[in-house]
């Protein structure tokens, strides 16, 4: 780009603050620019970064560690650092009992600490028999500490300190909020070969029409008037739109997929009794799942819902149902009355069950999914949360078997993004037969476990629903898949509120 078009193109498109500081790029200090230009700071960069897309400066950045006041320096300047409050009390009384000179120099414990590590370091005191002496002379008294040198000269820059300052900064620096070190980005530039030949050109401040308004074409204002040469290539600042969180989205579109599938939702509460979260679902009242290593209790108890389904649900436990033996032990009510934070929504799945129950026999059918949040007490790493989300469904119909569930659940994860989908044998406490969901990750070529699915026992069934019909069930965790696409290493990101990162992730969306 050297040929004067080129070149009257470059100065055509330069704005007003840009005209204002290209006379002074040779100071290449931004405050002495900002002090000449009469512009602020702000602007000055802002202008630099216009000239660096024109090609006329290059901006370097390089990191500097400074040494700060704190919030206890800043007390300390201006009233003194404790040592030198305890030297001045000293100098009247040259002897004091330890107790009686914390109390005369309104020291904290800390502070009082610090003051006479600090004066026995450099040998003016001397500690004897509970007492302190004072053993530095009157020139020394009077002369300033190293550190009462150093917190006035503050902020230094670290790599700049003289040996005294170091030794200072060594003193105070594990002493409590006296002094910081800061990392700070310097913004340094310089003028490239083309830039050169721009500065030496004798460039004028010119009023440019930056933007053509109606007002102006209403009063032919342009006439006469000269346009900036827009550029089309500078950078502009970053516009993040509102957007919901990432969890939220990817929950939006798996309902979406379920919704489109001909399935209603389910929904509940997070607090469930004992009763809908384990019993109902023919979770023995002695299983470990239910103790409180695994599952969050609340102090209270909840009413059972009728007696009619009560009953139902202790005979399933006691002898069992439909030639099955059951548990084989006295069901307790007052177990099944305990709170829980849900662990699983597969306790919405055996409220609609119940909620069926209630039509006719033959109206007993549908297909209904949900997707929500369960607890379990885990203790909290990167791969483990006491909080976690699962998808949830359930289809009755007396007409479907083992071959319609691996097709829905094929059906889902292929829309989630999962081509290949496979199945093996498992064991679930309330289904029967019974599958483990393992999907293909075709970039770390692994087989990534997702859940298990099955048909539900007449255990649960019959109690709930009140007759003997096929219903398909799974339940499934969801933030595997979200791990998976948005590359989280990491569980607790789900909860994170860092905004930075929030905006830069991406937008869900599967095909």
């Amino acid at each position: 780009m050297d040929n004067n078009e080129d070149i009257q193109k470059i100065i055509d498109s330069l704005s007003q603050n840009e005209r204002k500081i290209l006379p002074y790029l040779k100071e290449k200090n931004i405050s002495e620019i900002s002090k000449k230009s009469q512009l602020n700071a702000v602007s000055v960069m802002r202008a630099l970064g216009y000239l660096q897309n024109k090609d006329i400066v290059k901006l370097l950045s390089e990191k500097k560690q400074i040494v700060e006041i704190g919030v206890n320096g800043a007390r300390y300047k201006k009233n003194g650092l404790p040592e030198r409050n305890l030297v001045h009390l000293l100098s009247e009384k040259r002897i004091l009992v330890l107790k009686e000179a914390q109390k005369l120099s309104q020291l904290s414990d800390d502070e009082f600490k610090a003051a006479i590590g600090a004066l026995k370091k450099k040998a003016m005191i001397e500690i004897k028999n509970e007492k302190i002496i004072l053993k530095a002379n009157t020139p020394e008294i009077t002369k300033k500490m190293l550190e009462e040198n150093f917190i006035e000269a503050l902020p230094l820059e670290f790599e700049k300190l003289q040996p005294e300052q170091i030794y200072a900064f060594q003193s105070l620096k594990n002493r409590r909020d006296i002094i910081q070190l800061k990392e700070e980005k310097i913004i340094i530039f310089e003028i490239t070969d083309f830039g050169k030949k721009i500065t030496a050109l004798d460039i004028k401040e010119e009023k440019l029409i930056e933007q053509l308004t109606p007002e102006i074409i209403k009063i032919s204002a342009w006439k006469g008037k000269k346009f900036r040469r827009y550029d089309v290539l500078s950078g502009v600042p970053e516009i993040y739109g509102g957007k919901r969180h990432f969890v939220n989205q990817a929950v939006d579109y798996a309902k979406k997929i379920w919704t489109e599938m001909g399935f209603k939702e389910m929904t509940g509460t997070l607090l469930m009794s004992s009763f809908w979260n384990f019993d109902a679902l023919f979770t023995a009242q002695d299983h470990p799942v239910r103790e409180m290593q695994d599952t969050f209790y609340i102090k209270r108890k909840l009413e059972l819902p009728e007696k009619k389904l009560v009953n139902a649900v202790k005979e399933a436990h006691e002898k069992g149902v439909n030639g099955s033996k059951g548990w084989q032990y006295s069901w307790n009510e007052e177990e099944a009355k305990k709170l829980v934070l849900r662990t699983h929504t597969t306790c919405l799945s055996a409220q609609t069950l119940y909620t069926l129950n209630k039509l006719p026999k033959e109206q007993r059918r549908g297909k209904f999914f949900a997707i929500g949040k369960n607890f379990r007490n885990e203790t909290l790493d990167w791969s483990h949360g006491f909080e976690f989300n699962q998808t949830e469904g359930i289809v009755i119909d007396e007409k479907v078997n083992f071959r319609h569930l691996l097709g829905y659940l094929q059906e889902f994860y292929k829309k989630m993004g999962f081509e290949k989908v496979r199945f093996s044998p498992a064991y679930f406490p309330y289904t029967e037969p019974s599958v483990e969901i393992n999907a293909w990750h075709p970039e770390k070529k692994i087989w990534l476990e997702l859940g298990g699915a099955g048909i539900f026992r007449p255990e649960v069934t019959i109690p709930l629903l009140g007759i003997n019909t096929p219903v398909l069930a799974w339940g499934p965790g969801f933030d595997r898949i979200l791990m998976d696409y948005y590359k989280i290493r990491d569980l607790r990101e789900f909860y994170s509120n860092n905004i930075a990162k929030l905006r830069n992730m991406k937008f869900w969306g599967k095909t």
